[in-house]
C-alpha cells in the first residue's frame, strides 16, 4: 500500500467542534509521512470539495482512512452527504458498475458490482458512550460491537464498493472521559502495528 486517503468525516455543528477527529487525522498524515514510499492525499468533509476529484482520490488510493465521530448513531450528516455525492458519482467511473445483479438472475450476486477490489480501508469512531455500553450485559447496545451493530452498513457500504476491512479503532467515552494523550498514543501503535 502507498496511496493513502484519508479522510475527516467530522465538521463543526452545534456543542461539537471536531478537534479529536481533526487531531486523529493530523496524527494519521503525521504517522504515515514518516514511512518511505507512502503519498498520501486528504479531504476535510466540512471544507469545500470537488465531487469529481473526490471520486478521483478513491480510484488513485491503495487505503482509505476513514475518521468520524458518531453523531446520533450514525455518521455526521456532512459525511453522509460527502459518501452520497462522492459514490453515486463514481457510478460506473471507478466505485462501482452495478449492484452485481443479472437480469437472468436477480435474485443472486447482490453486492458484488464494486470497482475497487483490492483496496482496503480503516475506520476509526469516535463515541460519547463508554466501552462497557458495548460489551456489558443488559446495557444499552446488548453486547453487540460497534462493527457489527452501528457501523454494520457503513461496512457494508465498503463491500458493496468491493473494499476489505484492514481494520477498526474505537474511541469510547470521548467527551466525559477522555484521556486523549492515551488514546493518540494507542492508535499510533494501532497504525503500527497494522503496517510492521
Amino acid at each position: 500500500m502507498k496511496n493513502i486517503f484519508v479522510i475527516n468525516g467530522s465538521h463543526p455543528f452545534e456543542h461539537s467542534g471536531g478537534r479529536f477527529n481533526k487531531t486523529l487525522f493530523n496524527t494519521t498524515i503525521d504517522c504515515f509521512s514518516s514511512f518511505d514510499n507512502i503519498e498520501i492525499k486528504t479531504t476535510e468533509v466540512g471544507d469545500n470539495y470537488d465531487i469529481k476529484d473526490e471520486v478521483e482520490k478513491f480510484k488513485w488510493a491503495d487505503l482509505i482512512i476513514y475518521h468520524t465521530p458518531i453523531w446520533w448513531f450514525q455518521v455526521p450528516f456532512g459525511f453522509k452527504k460527502y459518501l452520497d455525492e462522492v459514490f453515486t458519482k463514481g457510478h460506473k467511473n471507478g466505485i462501482y458498475e452495478s449492484d452485481g445483479r443479472s437480469r437472468s438472475n436477480p435474485l443472486i450476486n447482490y453486492g458484488t458490482g464494486g470497482l475497487m477490489k483490492g483496496k482496503k480501508y480503516i475506520l476509526t469512531t469516535s463515541w460519547n458512550a463508554p466501552k462497557t455500553a458495548f460489551t456489558l450485559e443488559n446495557e444499552f447496545f446488548n453486547q453487540t460491537s460497534v462493527d457489527e451493530g452501528v457501523m454494520f452498513g457503513f461496512h457494508k457500504m465498503n463491500a458493496f464498493t468491493g473494499m476489505q476491512v484492514l481494520g477498526t479503532y474505537h474511541f469510547h467515552d470521548m467527551e466525559k472521559n477522555a484521556n486523549v494523550p492515551l488514546e493518540i498514543n494507542n492508535y499510533k501503535l494501532f497504525l503500527t502495528n497494522i503496517f510492521i
